[in-house]
């Protein structure tokens, strides 16, 4: 089994604030392979900059940690699928489509994440993925989100080339 994170062999040079290896500010989020072949899971420490309320972790952090974990989930099936390791070429990235987020209970500070997500249904362009967060062995909130397979280089150039 491959210990690299999936982020570490697809995407070294990544500079996502969430889960880009190459962020030195970044959140550094690494998802990894369950051993039920099923989910991609994450732990995640919130730093106490993160709070919201005091002694509970900011509910856009939360937010965040699903946005990340969520794409590499997508990604990871998609690789999969192609019966391929992640780093393979070419490399195959998604974006967020549609991100949601239910909360269940209020998340403490103080107490690791873990992030279990799998892909719902057919790995298509759109995939669906649900991600759930658990502070301990309390579930905490529900991520259920679209992720889109793309070629980011076309989405940046037309991105840059909008006027405002």
């Amino acid at each position: 089994m491959n210990d690299l994170s999936l982020q570490d062999a697809a995407a070294p040079d990544g500079v996502c604030f969430g889960c880009g290896s190459r962020n030195p500010h970044g959140l550094h989020v690494k998802s990894h392979w369950h051993e039920d072949g099923i989910h991609v899971v994450a732990e995640h420490l919130p730093d106490p900059m993160h709070c919201g309320w005091p002694n509970l972790v900011y509910g856009g952090l939360l937010a965040m940690l699903v946005d990340c974990h969520s794409n590499w989930t997508a990604m990871a099936y998609h690789y999969r699928t192609e019966g391929r390791e992640p780093g393979s070429l070419p490399r195959i990235e998604c974006v967020t489509g549609n991100l949601g987020l239910k909360f269940i209970k209020p998340t403490p500070m103080g107490v690791p994440l873990r992030l279990s997500a799998r892909v719902d249904g057919e790995v298509g362009r759109k995939s669906r993925v649900i991600c759930e967060i658990y502070a301990g062995d309390q579930l905490t909130a529900i991520g259920d989100s679209v992720f889109v397979r793309v070629d980011t280089s076309q989405l940046a150039a037309a991105a840059h080339s909008r006027e405002a």
